[in-house]
Protein backbone atom coordinates (compact mmCIF):
# COMPACT_ATOMS: atom_id res chain seq x y z
CA UNK A 1 0.00 0.00 0.00
CA UNK A 2 1.09 3.64 -1.01
CA UNK A 3 0.25 6.81 1.09
CA UNK A 4 0.34 9.67 -1.18
CA UNK A 5 0.37 13.26 0.25
CA UNK A 6 -0.05 16.38 -2.21
CA UNK A 7 0.67 19.76 -0.23
CA UNK A 8 1.91 21.34 -3.96
CA UNK A 9 -0.21 24.16 -4.25
CA UNK A 10 -3.65 25.52 -1.97
CA UNK A 11 -5.37 21.96 -2.15
CA UNK A 12 -4.59 19.29 0.92
CA UNK A 13 -4.69 16.03 -0.44
CA UNK A 14 -4.08 12.23 0.36
CA UNK A 15 -4.79 9.02 -1.28
CA UNK A 16 -3.89 5.27 -0.77
CA UNK A 17 -2.86 3.14 -3.83
CA UNK A 18 -1.89 -0.28 -4.11
CA UNK A 19 1.45 -1.05 -6.27
CA UNK A 20 -1.22 -2.68 -8.72
CA UNK A 21 -2.01 1.33 -9.39
CA UNK A 22 -5.66 0.58 -7.93
CA UNK A 23 -7.05 3.98 -6.07
CA UNK A 24 -8.30 3.00 -2.85
CA UNK A 25 -8.99 6.56 -1.58
CA UNK A 26 -8.34 10.60 -2.67
CA UNK A 27 -9.53 12.46 0.01
CA UNK A 28 -9.16 16.78 -0.95
CA UNK A 29 -9.51 19.66 1.05
CA UNK A 30 -10.12 22.57 -1.38
CA UNK A 31 -9.04 25.97 -0.17
CA UNK A 32 -11.12 27.90 -3.03
CA UNK A 33 -13.38 29.62 -0.61
CA UNK A 34 -10.32 30.75 1.30
CA UNK A 35 -8.62 32.22 -1.46
CA UNK A 36 -11.68 33.79 -2.99
CA UNK A 37 -11.65 37.18 -1.54
CA UNK A 38 -7.88 37.84 -3.04
CA UNK A 39 -8.67 36.44 -6.56
CA UNK A 40 -5.80 34.04 -6.18
CA UNK A 41 -3.40 31.56 -3.97
CA UNK A 42 -1.69 33.44 -1.19
CA UNK A 43 0.51 30.60 -0.06
CA UNK A 44 1.19 32.10 3.69
CA UNK A 45 -2.84 30.84 3.78
CA UNK A 46 -2.37 27.91 1.56
CA UNK A 47 0.09 26.44 4.18
CA UNK A 48 -1.42 27.31 7.60
CA UNK A 49 -4.66 25.46 6.12
CA UNK A 50 -1.99 22.42 5.16
CA UNK A 51 -0.72 22.41 8.57
CA UNK A 52 -4.26 22.21 10.01
CA UNK A 53 -5.58 19.94 7.92
CA UNK A 54 -3.12 16.86 6.69
CA UNK A 55 -3.66 14.64 9.60
CA UNK A 56 -7.35 14.96 9.25
CA UNK A 57 -7.14 14.33 5.43
CA UNK A 58 -4.43 12.05 5.91
CA UNK A 59 -7.00 10.08 8.09
CA UNK A 60 -9.77 9.66 5.95
CA UNK A 61 -7.89 8.68 3.18
CA UNK A 62 -6.83 5.77 5.18
CA UNK A 63 -10.15 5.30 6.97
CA UNK A 64 -11.74 5.79 2.96
CA UNK A 65 -9.85 3.19 1.60
CA UNK A 66 -10.10 0.87 5.01
CA UNK A 67 -6.30 0.66 5.50
CA UNK A 68 -4.34 1.43 8.49
CA UNK A 69 -1.05 2.78 9.18
CA UNK A 70 0.60 -0.44 9.72
CA UNK A 71 -0.55 -1.62 5.80
CA UNK A 72 1.67 1.41 4.28
CA UNK A 73 4.78 0.24 2.90
CA UNK A 74 5.41 3.12 1.33
CA UNK A 75 5.07 7.07 1.15
CA UNK A 76 5.11 9.21 -1.64
CA UNK A 77 4.93 12.90 -1.27
CA UNK A 78 5.32 15.22 -3.91
CA UNK A 79 8.51 17.07 -3.98
CA UNK A 80 7.95 19.75 -6.56
CA UNK A 81 7.02 21.61 -8.90
CA UNK A 82 4.60 24.01 -6.53
CA UNK A 83 4.99 26.25 -3.43
CA UNK A 84 8.15 26.17 -1.92
CA UNK A 85 6.64 26.56 1.74
CA UNK A 86 3.14 24.20 0.70
CA UNK A 87 5.39 21.73 -0.68
CA UNK A 88 7.59 21.43 2.56
CA UNK A 89 4.44 20.80 4.84
CA UNK A 90 3.56 17.65 2.92
CA UNK A 91 7.28 16.56 2.68
CA UNK A 92 7.87 17.35 6.66
CA UNK A 93 5.10 15.32 7.25
CA UNK A 94 5.84 12.23 5.08
CA UNK A 95 9.74 11.94 5.87
CA UNK A 96 8.57 12.23 9.65
CA UNK A 97 6.37 8.75 9.34
CA UNK A 98 8.86 7.35 7.12
CA UNK A 99 11.11 7.86 9.74
CA UNK A 100 9.07 6.63 12.75
CA UNK A 101 7.93 3.56 10.85
CA UNK A 102 10.87 2.64 8.65
CA UNK A 103 9.32 2.46 5.50
CA UNK A 104 10.13 3.39 1.76
CA UNK A 105 9.76 7.36 0.89
CA UNK A 106 9.17 7.98 -3.07
CA UNK A 107 9.09 11.31 -3.74
CA UNK A 108 7.23 12.42 -6.59
CA UNK A 109 7.42 15.30 -9.52
CA UNK A 110 4.08 16.74 -10.03
CA UNK A 111 4.30 17.58 -14.16
CA UNK A 112 4.97 13.44 -13.92
CA UNK A 113 2.07 12.70 -12.00
CA UNK A 114 -0.22 14.96 -14.21
CA UNK A 115 1.16 13.23 -17.39
CA UNK A 116 0.07 9.96 -15.97
CA UNK A 117 -3.11 10.98 -14.64
CA UNK A 118 -5.37 10.30 -18.09
CA UNK A 119 -4.82 6.56 -17.30
CA UNK A 120 -5.65 6.10 -13.67
CA UNK A 121 -8.10 2.94 -14.23
CA UNK A 122 -7.02 1.95 -17.71
CA UNK A 123 -5.09 -1.26 -18.37
CA UNK A 124 -2.58 0.56 -20.90
CA UNK A 125 0.15 2.87 -20.41
CA UNK A 126 1.01 5.50 -22.61
CA UNK A 127 3.85 4.80 -25.58
CA UNK A 128 5.17 6.99 -28.12
CA UNK A 129 2.16 9.57 -26.64
CA UNK A 130 2.12 13.55 -26.44
CA UNK A 131 1.54 14.88 -23.12
CA UNK A 132 -0.63 17.97 -22.80
CA UNK A 133 -0.99 19.66 -19.06
CA UNK A 134 -3.26 22.61 -19.06
CA UNK A 135 -3.29 24.21 -15.60
CA UNK A 136 -3.14 27.34 -13.42
CA UNK A 137 0.60 27.48 -13.32
CA UNK A 138 1.43 25.16 -16.23
CA UNK A 139 1.04 25.15 -20.10
CA UNK A 140 3.55 22.14 -21.35
CA UNK A 141 4.02 19.69 -24.15
CA UNK A 142 5.45 16.50 -23.72
CA UNK A 143 6.87 13.44 -25.83
CA UNK A 144 5.50 10.63 -23.55
CA UNK A 145 8.06 7.57 -25.22
CA UNK A 146 7.10 5.40 -22.26
CA UNK A 147 6.98 5.70 -18.91
CA UNK A 148 9.56 7.65 -17.17
CA UNK A 149 10.85 8.86 -20.36
CA UNK A 150 9.95 12.46 -21.13
CA UNK A 151 11.00 14.99 -23.72
CA UNK A 152 9.60 18.65 -23.24
CA UNK A 153 8.36 20.04 -26.63
CA UNK A 154 7.27 23.55 -25.70
CA UNK A 155 5.88 25.23 -22.87
CA UNK A 156 4.26 28.75 -22.31
CA UNK A 157 6.57 31.99 -22.31
CA UNK A 158 4.53 33.77 -19.81
CA UNK A 159 1.05 33.00 -18.36
CA UNK A 160 -0.33 29.40 -18.15
CA UNK A 161 -3.56 28.79 -19.89
CA UNK A 162 -5.35 28.69 -16.27
CA UNK A 163 -3.89 31.55 -15.47
CA UNK A 164 -5.21 33.76 -18.39
CA UNK A 165 -8.31 32.30 -17.92
CA UNK A 166 -8.20 33.73 -14.03
CA UNK A 167 -7.06 37.08 -15.27
CA UNK A 168 -9.70 37.60 -17.73
CA UNK A 169 -12.02 36.73 -15.39
CA UNK A 170 -11.35 39.15 -12.78
CA UNK A 171 -11.25 41.69 -15.96
CA UNK A 172 -14.94 40.76 -16.46
CA UNK A 173 -15.79 40.54 -12.56
CA UNK A 174 -16.72 37.10 -12.58
CA UNK A 175 -14.96 35.92 -9.43
CA UNK A 176 -12.17 33.59 -8.93
CA UNK A 177 -11.31 30.87 -10.16
CA UNK A 178 -12.31 32.22 -13.30
CA UNK A 179 -12.27 28.98 -16.07
CA UNK A 180 -16.28 27.76 -14.28
CA UNK A 181 -17.51 31.08 -15.00
CA UNK A 182 -15.78 31.85 -18.47
CA UNK A 183 -16.90 28.18 -19.55
CA UNK A 184 -20.89 28.64 -18.04
CA UNK A 185 -21.40 32.36 -19.85
CA UNK A 186 -19.46 30.69 -23.40
CA UNK A 187 -22.31 28.21 -23.85
CA UNK A 188 -24.95 31.57 -24.92
CA UNK A 189 -22.20 33.45 -26.26
CA UNK A 190 -20.97 33.28 -30.06
CA UNK A 191 -17.35 32.24 -29.62
CA UNK A 192 -16.86 34.10 -33.76
CA UNK A 193 -18.32 37.86 -32.23
CA UNK A 194 -14.95 39.02 -31.28
CA UNK A 195 -11.40 38.07 -33.21
CA UNK A 196 -8.92 37.72 -30.38
CA UNK A 197 -5.65 36.73 -31.18
CA UNK A 198 -4.11 33.31 -31.77
CA UNK A 199 -0.62 33.81 -29.69
CA UNK A 200 2.45 32.36 -31.41
CA UNK A 201 0.15 30.08 -33.79
CA UNK A 202 2.13 30.85 -36.75
CA UNK A 203 5.51 29.89 -35.17
CA UNK A 204 7.14 26.86 -35.51
CA UNK A 205 7.89 25.99 -31.85
CA UNK A 206 5.69 24.12 -30.11
CA UNK A 207 5.69 26.68 -27.22
CA UNK A 208 2.78 28.90 -26.39
CA UNK A 209 2.41 32.47 -24.99
CA UNK A 210 -1.28 33.71 -23.23
CA UNK A 211 -0.39 37.28 -22.03
CA UNK A 212 -1.33 38.63 -25.50
CA UNK A 213 -4.67 36.94 -25.46
CA UNK A 214 -5.33 38.61 -22.27
CA UNK A 215 -3.83 42.17 -22.92
CA UNK A 216 -6.44 41.94 -26.25
CA UNK A 217 -9.32 40.70 -24.42
CA UNK A 218 -8.19 44.42 -21.47
CA UNK A 219 -8.11 46.73 -24.59
CA UNK A 220 -11.38 45.24 -26.37
CA UNK A 221 -13.25 46.04 -22.91
CA UNK A 222 -11.59 48.78 -22.36
CA UNK A 223 -12.44 50.32 -26.44
CA UNK A 224 -16.21 49.09 -25.54
CA UNK A 225 -18.14 50.06 -22.95
CA UNK A 226 -20.95 48.34 -23.53
CA UNK A 227 -20.26 44.59 -24.98
CA UNK A 228 -21.93 41.43 -24.69
CA UNK A 229 -20.51 39.45 -21.90
CA UNK A 230 -21.34 35.77 -23.35
CA UNK A 231 -19.33 36.78 -26.57
CA UNK A 232 -16.43 38.15 -24.42
CA UNK A 233 -16.15 34.69 -22.91
CA UNK A 234 -17.10 32.39 -26.22
CA UNK A 235 -14.63 34.72 -28.68
CA UNK A 236 -11.88 34.11 -25.79
CA UNK A 237 -12.02 30.68 -24.85
CA UNK A 238 -12.02 29.91 -28.58
CA UNK A 239 -9.05 31.71 -29.06
CA UNK A 240 -7.26 29.33 -26.56
CA UNK A 241 -8.87 25.85 -28.06
CA UNK A 242 -6.98 27.15 -31.62
CA UNK A 243 -4.23 28.01 -29.61
CA UNK A 244 -3.90 24.34 -28.13
CA UNK A 245 -5.06 22.22 -31.11
CA UNK A 246 -2.25 24.29 -33.26
CA UNK A 247 0.76 23.54 -30.99
CA UNK A 248 -0.67 19.77 -30.06
CA UNK A 249 -1.16 19.22 -33.53
CA UNK A 250 2.71 20.44 -34.46
CA UNK A 251 3.81 18.15 -31.41
CA UNK A 252 2.10 14.99 -32.83
CA UNK A 253 3.76 16.13 -36.57
CA UNK A 254 6.98 16.52 -35.05
CA UNK A 255 7.15 13.13 -33.62
CA UNK A 256 4.82 10.97 -35.19
CA UNK A 257 3.10 10.22 -31.80
CA UNK A 258 -0.50 7.90 -31.95
CA UNK A 259 -1.82 8.97 -28.56
CA UNK A 260 -2.82 12.56 -26.82
CA UNK A 261 -3.11 12.61 -23.18
CA UNK A 262 -4.38 15.61 -21.66
CA UNK A 263 -4.36 17.07 -17.87
CA UNK A 264 -4.30 19.28 -15.36
CA UNK A 265 -7.34 21.73 -14.36
CA UNK A 266 -8.09 23.50 -17.18
CA UNK A 267 -9.08 19.83 -19.11
CA UNK A 268 -12.01 20.08 -16.83
CA UNK A 269 -13.23 21.58 -19.35
CA UNK A 270 -15.91 20.16 -21.15
CA UNK A 271 -15.80 22.49 -24.10
CA UNK A 272 -12.19 21.85 -24.79
CA UNK A 273 -12.83 18.06 -24.09
CA UNK A 274 -15.43 18.10 -27.12
CA UNK A 275 -13.74 19.56 -29.39
CA UNK A 276 -10.39 18.13 -28.85
CA UNK A 277 -11.65 14.87 -28.91
CA UNK A 278 -13.28 15.49 -32.58
CA UNK A 279 -10.42 17.00 -33.89
CA UNK A 280 -7.73 14.58 -32.97
CA UNK A 281 -10.19 11.66 -33.32
CA UNK A 282 -10.40 12.56 -36.87
CA UNK A 283 -7.04 12.27 -37.56
CA UNK A 284 -6.45 8.73 -36.00
CA UNK A 285 -4.87 9.99 -33.03
CA UNK A 286 -6.05 7.84 -28.95
CA UNK A 287 -6.87 10.85 -26.81
CA UNK A 288 -6.93 10.57 -23.19
CA UNK A 289 -7.97 12.90 -20.63
CA UNK A 290 -7.80 13.02 -16.60
CA UNK A 291 -11.19 12.16 -15.10
CA UNK A 292 -12.77 15.46 -13.46
CA UNK A 293 -11.65 14.23 -10.29
CA UNK A 294 -8.10 13.76 -11.20
CA UNK A 295 -7.31 17.15 -13.48
CA UNK A 296 -6.60 19.36 -10.06
CA UNK A 297 -4.26 18.61 -7.52
CA UNK A 298 -4.90 15.54 -5.93
CA UNK A 299 -2.46 12.64 -4.34
CA UNK A 300 -4.32 10.01 -6.02
CA UNK A 301 -2.26 10.89 -9.10
CA UNK A 302 0.64 11.09 -6.96
CA UNK A 303 -0.11 7.48 -5.71
CA UNK A 304 -1.13 5.96 -8.73
CA UNK A 305 2.74 7.59 -10.33
CA UNK A 306 4.63 5.64 -7.41
CA UNK A 307 2.86 2.10 -8.28
CA UNK A 308 4.60 2.75 -11.41
CA UNK A 309 8.30 2.99 -9.95
CA UNK A 310 7.54 0.26 -7.89
CA UNK A 311 6.76 -1.85 -10.87
CA UNK A 312 9.04 -1.37 -12.82
CA UNK A 313 11.89 -1.81 -9.76
CA UNK A 314 12.98 1.56 -8.87
CA UNK A 315 14.91 2.73 -5.82
CA UNK A 316 15.59 5.12 -4.05
CA UNK A 317 18.86 6.89 -3.58
CA UNK A 318 18.53 8.94 -0.81
CA UNK A 319 15.93 9.94 1.68
CA UNK A 320 16.97 13.38 2.45
CA UNK A 321 14.48 14.99 -0.01
CA UNK A 322 13.35 18.67 -0.30
CA UNK A 323 11.24 20.81 -1.85
CA UNK A 324 12.21 22.46 -5.37
CA UNK A 325 9.72 24.68 -6.76
CA UNK A 326 11.20 24.67 -9.55
CA UNK A 327 11.62 21.06 -10.31
CA UNK A 328 11.76 19.83 -13.95
CA UNK A 329 11.25 16.44 -15.09
CA UNK A 330 14.54 16.63 -16.74
CA UNK A 331 17.19 14.53 -15.13
CA UNK A 332 14.66 13.85 -12.01
CA UNK A 333 14.64 10.23 -12.23
CA UNK A 334 18.19 9.75 -12.23
CA UNK A 335 18.74 12.76 -9.11
CA UNK A 336 16.22 10.17 -6.51
CA UNK A 337 16.46 6.64 -8.41
CA UNK A 338 18.38 4.13 -10.05
CA UNK A 339 17.29 4.74 -13.55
Amino acid sequence: MILAIDTSCDDTSAAVVTTSSQVLSNIISSQIDLHKPFGGVVPELACRFHVEYIDNVVQKALDTANVSLDEITSIAPTVGPGLSPALLIGISFSKGLAESRDIFLLPQNHIESHLLSPFIGLELEPKNCIGLIISGGHTELYHIKSIHDYTLLGSTKDDAVGEAFDKVAKMLELGYPGGPKIEELSIKGDEEAIQFPRPMIQEKSCDFSFSGLKTAVMVYLRKNNSFNLNNVCASFQKAVLDTLISKTERAIHKTGANQLAIGGGVSCNNYLRRYMTEFFQKKGIDIFFSRPEHCTDNAAMIGFTASKYIQKGLKVLDREIDANPNLSLKGFHSQFFNL
